[in-house]
């Protein structure tokens, strides 16, 4: 699942308005719109600010939005992306 699914998900299932992220983010609720649309991306601090208004663990959102970051970066590079998860995971 992708992050801007997960808190799509979590918003309705708490019966969230955008707006009311959106203003907790700082930010315009057309802004916000595109974040959930996956059209912008959000910062780790603001995670951890969307993960305290929708009630759920943050490390799950952090991880989730970590993964969006990192396939983002190497999904261009199908032939290496394989080895180069493998070499960051050993570095880890």
């Amino acid at each position: 699942m992708k992050f801007v699914e997960r808190i799509e998900q979590l918003r309705e299932k708490r019966q969230l308005p955008q707006r009311k992220l959106a203003t907790a983010l700082e930010i315009d609720t057309a802004t916000y719109c595109k974040i959930e649309k996956g059209e912008r991306r959000v910062k780790a601090e603001q995670v951890v600010i969307i993960a305290e208004l929708l009630k759920t663990d943050k490390e799950e959102l952090l991880a989730l939005w970590l993964a969006d970051q990192v396939t983002a970066v190497v999904e261009d590079e199908h032939k290496v992306a394989d080895k180069a998860l493998r070499i960051a995971k050993k570095k880890i």
